[in-house]
């Protein structure tokens, strides 16, 4: 793919509205009293013998149809004591980590006032990545086992592309998008437009969580995937729009270009050159465009765009460079 030198142009009435209100927003975020409670279950359990005292504080992590001599010798097990160690040394000093959490929760009940989460309870899930974080309108879960850094030993059997996820700093990413999964509605157009601007959706509502967080971070790329995307950002549209793939159904394109992979699949001799999920790249800059084309609609209106209205309304252009 080639590549060409990028030229745009902000008007600056557009601009000007776009920052006051950025601005606005920022300002009464900042100006928030939110005060969340953090619990270290992950430290409570694994030292207090006394599951009365824990079933009490947290009868929804021990469950009842479990004794209390299975759950004492899951205390005492090898493996679980090891995590246990591995977690205390990686999270011995979690403030960045709480400060970064604590300000997602504040962004969500700004954004979305039915939210209150206030409660953040830190485990060990035997490496469940599935679960990584877990949110309720009221509680918070974080599994700190899946968060002790890429090149750990405990990680040695996942697939190399997936290492990035294991970084501690993806902590409140991964929690702003687990939230944007039960905010944004799915969508019934199973069109691969449909599919990209659904993703799209969820990476808006992470950014705007997460402004403290790179791009790289907010899409799990490395610095080099991100200017690989964007340096060929114009050609992979034309690419889509060419093959007419857009308003196409094959569940095929949700494999080659969405699902996380190593590497998107143009079937080009360039393919592994490319990150995974390029689609939602992609996806995310339509819905970019359409939120600084759109500035008076909100964050929760933008949600419940259909496929159709947003992308028209987006005025999409490729970014050149």
């Amino acid at each position: 793919m080639t590549t060409l030198k990028k030229y745009f142009f902000i008007p600056l009435a557009i601009s000007l509205i776009a920052c006051n209100k950025q601005s606005k927003d920022e300002k009464q975020i900042a100006e928030m009293n939110y005060p969340v409670s953090w619990h270290r279950f992950d430290q409570e359990f694994s030292t207090n013998k006394n599951i009365l005292d824990l079933r009490k504080k947290y009868p929804f992590l021990l469950s009842p149809q479990v004794s209390d001599d299975e759950w004492i010798a899951k205390q005492n097990d090898t493996l679980f004591q090891q995590l246990y160690q591995e977690v205390q040394t990686q999270f011995s000093d979690i403030s960045t980590t709480k400060n970064q959490v604590n300000e997602v929760l504040k962004r969500i009940h700004y954004y979305f006032p039915n939210h209150q989460p206030k409660k953040v309870i830190s485990l060990i899930s035997e490496v469940n990545v599935e679960n990584r974080t877990i949110y309720t309108d009221s509680l918070v879960l974080l599994s700190l086992d899946t968060y002790l850094g890429k090149n750990h030993k405990f990680y040695v059997d996942f697939d190399t592309y997936t290492l990035q996820e294991f970084e501690k700093e993806r902590i409140p990413v991964d929690l702003a998008l687990e939230f944007a999964s039960q905010v944004v509605p799915y969508t019934d157009d199973r069109t691969f437009l449909g599919q990209m601007i659904y993703f799209g959706k969820l990476m808006a509502v992470a950014e705007k969580l997460t402004p403290f967080a790179s791009e790289e971070l907010q899409i799990n790329y490395t610095k080099e995937q991100l200017q690989w995307a964007k340096e060929n950002e114009e050609n992979i549209w034309k690419f889509f729009v060419e093959s007419k793939f857009l308003y196409n159904t094959d569940p095929k394109l949700f494999l080659r270009f969405i699902q996380k992979a190593p590497f998107s699949k143009f079937y080009l001799e360039f393919d592994q050159e490319s990150p995974g999920s390029i689609g939602v790249f992609i996806g995310w800059q339509i819905v970019k465009s359409y939120i600084n084309n759109n500035k008076d609609v909100s964050l929760q209106n933008l949600l419940i765009k259909d496929t159709k209205e947003l992308f028209d309304n987006a005025k999409y252009k490729p970014q050149r460079k």
